[in-house]
This record gives C-alpha cells, structure tokens and sequence, in this order.
C-alpha cells in the first residue's frame, strides 16, 4: 500500500491519504504514484509547497546506512540498489528523509502509539513479511548495513519451507500473510486477505481462530529469541495481525515465557499497537521533525527528558 499524510510543525495531521500499490510494481511506478498523492494532497490543504520543509519515506527493505540505497529485499525485488531519498527529492525539490518501514513504525509508536514512556522497544510489523523496527535506549538502531531487526528471518526449522531470502524454515514463512492465507483460501475462497481472516476470528471461525493462534505461537518463539539477546522492556505487534486482539497476544505470551530466559520474560510487556495502519505514516513525519532539530517530539516521549543529540534519529 501508499500511504501519504500532510503535518505541521504542531504535531497535527492536516491530512492524510492511503491507496493499494502492488508489491510488484516497479519502482518507477511507486515514485510516480506517491509523487502524484503528495501533490494531491499538499493541494487539498492549500498550503504553498514553498512551505513543505522535508518527506519522509518508509520502504519494506533495508536501507545502506552510508549510501542511502535499499539493499537486497525479496519483497521489492525490483528496488534493490535504487536511492529512495535521492529519487523523491528529486521530483518533490524538497529534502527526503528515508528508513524501513519497521523502524518507522517503532517511531510512530514511540512518539505517539503504545511505545510512549519506554526507552527499550521492539515494534513488529507483521505483514507480507515480517519485521521489527529496535528503539535502544530511545534511538532506533539500524546497524550498518541497515539490516537490523529482520526478525522474520529468524530460523524455526532448519527443515521448514523454502523462504524466499533462500533459507529453510524463517519465522517469515510460517507467519506472513503470503504463507498463511493458503492455508485458509480452499475454505474461504482466493480473495481471501489478512484482514478478513482476522474478522472472521473475531466472529469466532475456528479454522481462523487456529491459525492465528498458530502464528501467535510462532511470532512469540522469535520474540523469546529477541528478548534473550536485547531485553527489551516492551513489545509493540503492528499490522493486521495485531487486530486479533488477545486472539494473536495470548499464544505470543504463552511463546515468550516459554522460551526466554525468565527474568528477561517477566520484565517485558506485549502490547497491540495504537496506531494500526498508521503507524508508519506517523513515524515518517517524526522522522522529519527529528531530523529539523525538533527535539521536544522525542523528549516528551521518553520517561525523562534527555540531550536533544542523543534524540536526533538520523
């Protein structure tokens, strides 16, 4: 999907616009696309464009740290080595501020969602693949090839399916919606989506219920793995999945306190994500505020405030 949302330097949301893009469009299309929904909507607010002072742009993929470019990703095969920033900047003259859309959702969640008052967080975005998005001691880390937080390929089993980043049995594949929704469709018929399946669950399915039930499971074992090397103090499940509610929580805590190391356990919280869809979009407007020098965004998210240097996600 594109999602595209117009802010000030108030903090409010002036507008906001989302539109489905398919994940095998090329990259000229996205940039075409999001190009024609930013001016659209920078239109709609009757604000002179002389007035926008910086974009910020997630892609599912990891993003080269010193070049800028988007390392190789299966999910946008077809974006690898393309510089995200550099190419919307071009077309928008403004400058552009680029990350994974992970990180962007930790962001938003951080600033505004169910991450606010915590300095140590993980935020799992759980959708055609499955990534986390690591706040460190209030700064989102993301290592030096950008790819810090691919928890979706996390191994499972050694022996499980062929994944497409070419390993056996990655969490990914036992949980995505492209893996998953197979498992449904002969009942529930071809257009069947990620967001139906958590309705009907919610209607009480049983064939839904279990497989959510199942990912939960699944996404609680990597979870476990995550809180034995990082200790995060909380836990934040975006995408669709997370509207499951305690559908999808209750087997990712069963998950967790089976397989983390105890005290790393009891010291962490699991929560649904308040954002839901927006939590992205949200997040790539912190982003640019924080890289204007906005520090106040970030201090007053964290349980005490703390150098404006610390707090600058660049």
């Amino acid at each position: 999907h594109l999602r595209v949302a117009v802010g000030n330097l108030a903090h409010q949301v002036l507008a906001e616009e989302s539109e489905p893009l398919d994940v095998d469009a090329s990259a000229a299309e996205g940039f075409d696309r999001a190009e024609q929904l930013v001016n659209r909507l920078i239109e709609a607010t009757g604000i002179g464009r002389d007035k926008v002072i910086g974009v910020g742009l997630g892609v599912p993929g990891p993003i080269d740290v010193s070049s800028g470019t988007l390392g190789s990703t299966s999910i946008l095969p077809g974006w690898s080595g393309i510089n995200p920033a550099e190419e919307l900047s071009g077309r928008l003259g403004v400058p552009v501020h680029v990350d994974n859309d992970a990180n962007l959702g930790a962001l938003g969640e951080l600033v505004w969602g169910s991450g606010r008052g915590v300095k140590d967080l993980a935020y799992i975005k759980v959708a055609s693949g499955v990534g986390a998005g690591l706040v460190i001691d209030g700064r989102v880390y993301r290592g030096p090839g950008g790819t810090a937080g691919e928890i979706g390929h996390i191994t499972l089993d050694e022996s499980g399916p062929v994944c497409r980043c070419g390993n056996r049995g990655c969490l990914e594949t036992f949980t995505a919606a492209r893996y998953v929704l197979p498992l449904l469709q002969p009942g529930h018929g071809p257009d069947l989506t990620m967001e139906r399946v958590v309705q009907l669950a919610r209607e009480g399915d049983p064939g839904c219920r279990r497989v959510i039930a199942d990912v939960g499971r699944h996404i609680g074992s990597g979870i476990a793995n995550l809180c034995n090397l990082l200790n995060p103090s909380r836990v934040v499940l975006g995408g669709d999945l997370a509207e499951a509610g305690e559908l999808v929580l209750t087997p990712i805590r069963d998950s967790v306190s089976r397989y983390a190391i105890p005290s790393a356990a009891r010291q962490l919280s699991l929560a649904q994500g308040a954002l839901g869809g927006r939590a992205e979009v949200l997040g790539a407007l912190a982003l640019v505020l924080s890289e204007m020098g906005d520090s106040t965004l970030l201090e007053s998210a964290l349980p005490t405030a703390a150098p404006a240097s610390r707090l600058a996600f660049t």
